[in-house]
């Protein structure tokens, strides 16, 4: 199985949080995990918010954010996929960082990990293989 790991997902394993084992455990079986990379901003961006409003030191908020960007196996430029993920947000009303995700997943006949509903919803709708838990009610 190759996998897309996002943002939303990654949070999930590195916060130790409900579905970070199950999501290890697909990691782990995952002949490739792969992620656009726009991944690397969105991990920045989540541990900066969690140093900003959180109790979350900085120094933690670091190491958690370099265990996120370890994840993945590969980062896919974000050039290859723009465009289709351009007009797939349009098309869907969704943002376009979530397509670069959908978008990768598409190409690669990938599992799409992802925690957020909406992008679940879409890539199931548009054919893309989702990882499905019972913590996320579609």
């Amino acid at each position: 199985m190759i996998a897309v790991i996002d943002a939303s997902a990654a949070a999930e394993i590195i916060l130790e949080r409900q579905s970070s084992i199950e999501l290890v455990d697909l990691l782990n079986d995952a002949e490739w995990v792969i992620a656009p990379s726009v991944y690397i901003a969105e991990m920045s961006n989540v541990f900066w918010k969690y140093q900003s409003f959180t109790n979350l030191s900085q120094a933690d908020c670091e190491t958690h954010l370099d265990n996120a960007i370890d994840l993945p196996d590969d980062l896919v430029n974000d050039k290859e996929l723009y465009r289709e993920a351009f007009k797939l947000g349009c098309t869907l009303d969704h943002s376009i960082y979530d397509m670069l995700y959908l978008v990768l997943a598409r190409r690669h006949n990938a599992t799409l990990l992802t925690m957020d509903k909406k992008l679940l919803k879409d890539a199931e709708q548009s054919g893309v293989t989702i990882w499905k838990t019972e913590t996320i009610q579609l």
